[in-house]
């Protein structure tokens, strides 16, 4: 198995207009004062999406079919249930962002209604999914990526940002009034639930797939190592996407006090582009939202199929017919003329108050000494999981108090 490679995919599918958008408003209101909930969101993805990725290894299976198999009788539905309506549904809303962002930036520097825009990524995103099998996919994807990280990490240097401010943030941890919501979406848009699904589900086919002994110890535990390594590479190449993006917003609009609208988020490019940012942001925010359209469907058909015990074929009918009604609904719900920001930021909210029930059950799975054998978790790893569903929980439980108090 490669050193980098299915860990890629978890970094194209986080950074969507979602992480753009997110990111552009914490540092555009807040300066680098949330810089902190960015990196809890960066340690606490690797945490989680490392477990994900080695319970595929480990077990060949997913992590939806991994919770479907502990459990019985009503239980077991309920779970079922649980996964179907949060991830399959749930991702039909979030690819409605996805493909609002994308069309927002192709929008932006075309000739056409958003609207329309919207039709055309959709056929895009499926033709891709349907035609493209997952190598094809890989190599969109990471492209996609890399085009991003290059420019809003260069832009980020000629910016040249407050670096004192910067590490003031990322040690202050403070939550600003009003602030509340945007750090719930800034570890949404990072630690995205589909993720630990479309994580397992890729790793899991792979090893599957490969000619060598899965079950071998010395093979087995090479990979997971190996897998920890692209985890973190990967990973962390969001995570500094991300600051990029907070840093390039932090620079232009909050040192000026100029709010961030959807009318002027492309000037935070200005300091390397000039007169070429419109373009080079809309081309940015097209390839964030086309990488995470892609792989909020697929995520979702990974883990309804698991979870209802389906094959997990991506030529499967079943697998296609799941990935393709999210395609549809959120197709649907972008073309009714939602305000592009409000739905991106809420889509990210969601995430968040989502992500401690889905990592509940990855923990409770991978403490299953018969399914994982000694690549179960330890005690760190348990105590760092519990920390990061505690924390975000907490979030959630405030945020929600607020609304009624």
């Amino acid at each position: 198995m490669k050193k980098i490679g299915p860990a890629l995919l978890v970094t194209a599918a986080f950074i969507g207009p979602g992480t753009v958008t997110t990111a552009s408003l914490a540092g555009g209101s807040y300066g680098f004062a949330l810089v902190w909930a960015l990196l809890f969101s960066v340690i606490a993805t690797f945490v989680l999406q490392e477990m994900a990725s080695r319970l595929g290894l480990a077990t060949g299976s997913g992590l939806a079919q991994a919770i479907r198999e502990q459990f019985t009788g009503w239980v077991k539905w309920a779970v079922v249930g649980l996964i179907v309506c949060a991830i399959g549904i749930g991702n039909a809303a979030y690819q409605a962002g996805n493909l609002t962002g994308a069309a927002l930036g192709l929008s932006s520097v075309a000739p056409g209604q958003l609207r329309n825009w919207v039709w055309v990524l959709g056929l895009v995103a499926t033709a891709l999914l349907y035609f493209g099998r997952y190598g094809l996919l890989e190599r969109v994807l990471i492209g996609l990526v890399g085009l991003m990280s290059l420019v809003f990490f260069s832009t980020m240097l000629m910016a040249s940002p407050d670096w004192s401010a910067m590490l003031k943030g990322a040690l202050s941890f403070s939550i600003p009034n009003g602030s509340i919501l945007v750090v719930i979406a800034l570890i949404g848009t990072t630690i995205v639930p589909y993720n630990l699904f479309l994580h397992a589900s890729i790793v899991a086919a792979k090893r599957n797939e490969s000619k060598q002994d899965p079950k071998g110890p010395t093979d087995l535990d090479q990979a997971i190592a190996e897998n920890r390594f692209d985890a973190a590479m990967s990973i962390g190449l969001g995570g500094i996407i991300t600051l990029s993006i907070l840093a390039c917003s932090a620079s232009v609009f909050f040192a000026t006090q100029t709010q961030v609208q959807t009318s002027n988020i492309a000037a935070q490019l200005e300091p390397l582009l000039g007169s070429y940012a419109n373009l080079f942001f809309a081309l940015g925010l097209f390839a964030a939202g086309l990488t995470s359209a892609i792989t909020a469907p697929l995520a979702a058909a990974y883990a309804v199929s698991g979870a209802l015990g389906w094959n997990a074929q991506l030529n499967s009918p079943r697998f296609r017919a799941i990935w393709l009604t999210v395609m549809l609904a959120g197709v649907l719900v972008a073309s009714l003329g939602l305000k592009p920001l409000a739905a991106i930021l809420f889509a990210q909210a969601t995430n968040g108050l989502l992500l401690p029930i889905i990592a509940l059950f990855l923990i409770w799975v991978m403490n299953n000494s018969q399914l994982m054998g000694h690549h179960r978790n330890g005690m760190i790893g348990n105590l760092i999981g519990g920390l990061i569903v505690l924390f975000v929980s907490a979030l959630g439980l405030y945020k929600l108090i607020s609304l009624f108090f």
